[in-house]
């Protein structure tokens, strides 16, 4: 009996070893120039941003890559929730820096990608969002979409808290980006914006 128990343990190490080191699905993994390149960024913005790689199971339950253009105050922020929503595998579809999508935020939201800087005004406004700065994320926006006077973006998406990759005020997630002091668009009040977490700077 204990050699069959110990057989077990064997087994079950092994088992999870090779999960641990199970191939890594690359969404992404560029360098900081091409994840800047074509389009015209202030300099002082431009010096305060990093390319940090994250770690996400994503919806086909398989280890991947990915990377954020980010504000280096939030790096190590988004590393940190990054690890644990890695250890609790919440899925994320992808991380991929917006410039793979032209700098255009419709496309990525409708791709379903996890993104953050993205040197840009609020829509019909002349100020600068906070993706602007590096210091603005959204998460699975197809899940998390964004609900304002009654329309819903990107197309196409569904806010159902049932559903895997959804955002809700009770997600470990949620709680782990305010207790690091950032703002989620959905406690909003005026409208929703679940995909979306900022962090204000004075």
């Amino acid at each position: 009996m204990r050699y069959l128990i110990i057989l077990i343990i064997l087994s079950t190490t092994y088992l999870f070893s090779q999960i641990e080191n199970a191939e890594i699905i690359i969404d992404s993994d560029i360098t900081f120039e091409a994840a800047i390149a074509g389009i015209n960024i202030p300099e002082s913005i431009k010096s305060n941003l990093v390319l940090i790689d994250v770690y996400y199971y994503s919806f086909d339950d398989r280890l991947h890559q990915g990377q954020l253009l980010v504000h280096k105050s939030a790096a190590k922020d988004l590393i940190e929730i990054f690890d644990i929503i890695k250890e609790i595998r919440f899925p994320v579809h992808k991380a991929v820096p917006i410039v793979k999508y032209g700098w255009n935020d419709d496309v990525s939201m409708k791709e379903n990608n996890t993104s953050a800087f993205n040197y840009r005004k609020l829509k019909r406004t002349n100020i600068v969002s906070y993706h602007s700065k590096g210091l603005a994320v959204d998460i699975n926006p197809m899940q998390n979409p964004q609900i304002k006077s009654g329309k819903i973006a990107p197309e196409g998406s569904v806010y159902d808290k049932s559903m895997r990759g959804t955002l809700t005020e009770s997600s470990q997630i949620v709680k782990e980006f305010r207790k690091r002091g950032w703002i989620w668009g959905g406690s909003w009040r005026s409208s929703k914006d679940y995909q979306h977490f900022e962090k204000r700077t004075n």
